[in-house]
């Protein structure tokens, strides 16, 4: 997350006025009462969560305000000053634009809008534009081919799936809905033609996407390259104050800008949520394509236990990104709670959002069921010879059993607390940095029982006697 500079007069956390610093309060009087190790509850601490999603923000401090949403932020345009200055307006506007592209939608799509949800109760006014027009080109934003355009009826039967998967994390009672057909359609040639004649070629050309189709012979079309202007109309019809979307669009909003100022208007300031990493850690963005994605339609054991799959490096930015936890509550959280018990937190939080707190309970104990208190005895397992008289564990790994992988990524498995020892009755014991790097005789003596097996992220092996 990026640093957030923050303006104007700060408050100490004992002079917050708000809900939210009682809420605060009550999330770190659970964590202390939490217990240690990769059991402990975290029923309480998610439901706090799942509670704050219900605040009203309105009367929070400014700084305050902005500091909620730039520190989700990946950018704001052109300043924190500015986003201060719109937050403080009444009836200002937030803009999000919808192009149902598809039938399923991931937790990746909803980044946006928890955001987006945060803003409304601050005060905004929501306006979610239904890209029933845009939608018929094909965002070609990040693509290296054409991007098949959808038919009315592909965008009507996509929009009731987006609103039903998506409405756990907004209520769009509470938002204004608009086609973009209704002021689209009647713009006529002469009009459209005034305003491209002041948009030079080399904005739409500064597209790394397009360079590379251009290049690779793939080709664009000229509906691809206008797709960013048509999408401006949309800001400029509601002479938008804020929009927001995810980082991929960033070139789309600020030709959003553009246009608004070519047309005398205040332009939008520009908010961007980063596309966050999928669930297999590989470093590719969540996506449908890659499999790494956790489905909202799915059930609540399904969503839970994807979520469980996520590397510990990634616990925090999905923390930060999928639930109202703040970087405060996020630092003690991680520094207290153990890996295990912080990943189920954050399972815990996000099912319990989609399919309510007894789904979410329910998820939790069938996943200890099937995962947490299995046994590895009827495994065929590979062995691994741990010799005393090795200079260190993570040579006598490499050597044994590891030998593929590299010396820093075993102890970057280490520091994430995914090393560990494990018995015939699954008591686990992690195993640190420093333990990884001294002998095997005394990694093997800090263990409170016999070890049986050795656990490296999800690789195991039986431990020879």
């Amino acid at each position: 997350m990026p640093a957030i500079l923050l303006i104007g007069a700060t408050m100490p956390p004992v002079e917050r006025r708000s809900t939210l610093a009682a809420s605060e309060a009550e999330f770190v009087s659970g964590l202390a009462a939490a217990e240690s190790g990769p059991d402990a509850d975290i029923a309480v601490l998610s439901d706090v969560l799942r509670r704050r999603r219900e605040l009203d923000l309105r009367d929070l401090p400014i700084d305050m305000k902005v500091e909620l949403i730039a520190s989700r932020c990946e950018h704001v345009l052109p300043g924190l000053d500015q986003l201060a200055s719109r937050l403080s307006e009444p009836g200002a506007t937030l803009k999000f634009g919808i192009d149902p592209t598809g039938a399923e939608v991931h937790l990746g799509h909803a980044v946006p809008i928890i955001l987006a949800d945060r803003l409304r109760r601050m005060g905004l006014t929501v306006d979610f534009i239904v890209g029933d027009i845009t939608a018929r080109i094909g965002d070609p934003s990040g693509r290296s081919a054409d991007r098949p355009p959808l038919t009315r009826e592909d965008v009507a039967a996509n929009l009731a799936t987006y609103r039903e998967q998506i409405s756990p994390f907004f209520d769009f009672e509470k938002a204004r809905f608009h086609f973009n057909s209704a002021w689209l359609e009647p713009v006529t040639l002469p009009d459209l033609l005034s305003l491209l004649a002041r948009i030079p070629v080399s904005l739409t050309m500064q597209r790394e996407d397009f360079r590379k189709r251009m290049a690779s012979g793939a080709g664009l079309s000229m509906a691809e390259q206008l797709y960013s202007v048509v999408m401006a109309l949309d800001s400029a019809e509601l002479d938008t104050d804020i929009e927001i979307g995810g980082i991929d669009q960033l070139l789309n909003m600020q030709m959003c800008r553009r246009v608004m100022s070519e047309r005398g208007q205040e332009p939008e300031i520009i908010l961007t949520t980063a596309l966050i990493e999928g669930i297999d850690g590989s470093g590719a963005k969540m996506s449908k394509s890659q499999g790494n994605y956790v489905p909202l339609a799915a059930p609540p054991s399904e969503i839970f236990g994807r979520i469980m799959a996520v590397p510990d490096r990634l616990v925090p930015v999905y923390l930060a990104a999928l639930t109202e936890i703040t970087d405060s509550e996020i630092r003690r959280a991680t520094a207290s709670l153990h890996p295990m018990a912080a990943k189920r937190l954050l399972a815990h939080a996000v099912t319990a959002v989609l399919r309510g707190r007894e789904g979410a309970q329910a998820a939790q104990a069938e996943f200890r069921a099937r995962f947490s208190r299995r046994s590895f005895r009827e495994l065929d397992l590979p062995v691994v010879k741990l010799s005393r008289d090795s200079e260190s564990l993570l040579d006598a790994l490499r050597a044994e059993w590891l030998s593929g992988r590299s010396r820093a990524d075993i102890r970057r498995v280490a520091k994430q607390g995914g090393l560990r020892f494990v018995d015939d009755d699954n008591r686990e014991f992690h195993i640190d940095e420093e333990s990884l790097r001294g002998p095997v005789r005394d990694a093997l003596a800090e263990a409170p029982f016999p070890p049986v097996y050795l656990r490296v992220g999800k690789q195991i092996a039986r431990i020879a006697r």
